[in-house]
């Protein structure tokens, strides 16, 4: 077993969700502030990290499947939010089945901050 091809394909897989995530938006910090009391029911901190881990998960398995995205998302390497930002836009405007499928991985993350971000106390 390599180490370092390894390393490298965990590094791209948390830049390429790191800048998806920048891209489509984080759950909304009412989400994080709200009373453990008020909360409703799968919308606790550990809900949110469990969703958050199925989405990084699928994020991984899509880019090692689809090499070219994988390249384009570890070409941003090193570029601030601010630099990556369009890049990722314009990117996913040129591809829009990547864009619907990177979408639906993350509709999960999606679903949950509208369901909680809803909730009474929210």
């Amino acid at each position: 077993m390599h180490v370092r091809p390894t390393r490298l394909a965990i590094g791209a897989g948390t830049l390429a969700a790191s800048a998806l995530f920048g891209l489509f938006g984080a759950i909304p910090a009412a989400l994080a502030d709200q009373d453990p009391a008020a909360n409703p029911p799968n919308c606790s901190a550990g809900d949110l990290e469990q969703v958050r881990a199925g989405v990084s998960a699928a994020t991984s398995v899509y880019l090692f499947t689809h090499p070219d995205v994988n390249a384009f998302f570890s070409s941003l390497k090193g570029l601030t939010r601010e630099q990556a930002s369009p890049k990722v836009k314009a990117y996913l405007a040129a591809n829009p089945q990547t864009h619907d499928e990177l979408t639906a991985i993350r509709q999960p993350l999606t679903d949950l901050k509208n369901r909680c971000a809803a909730a009474p106390g929210a």
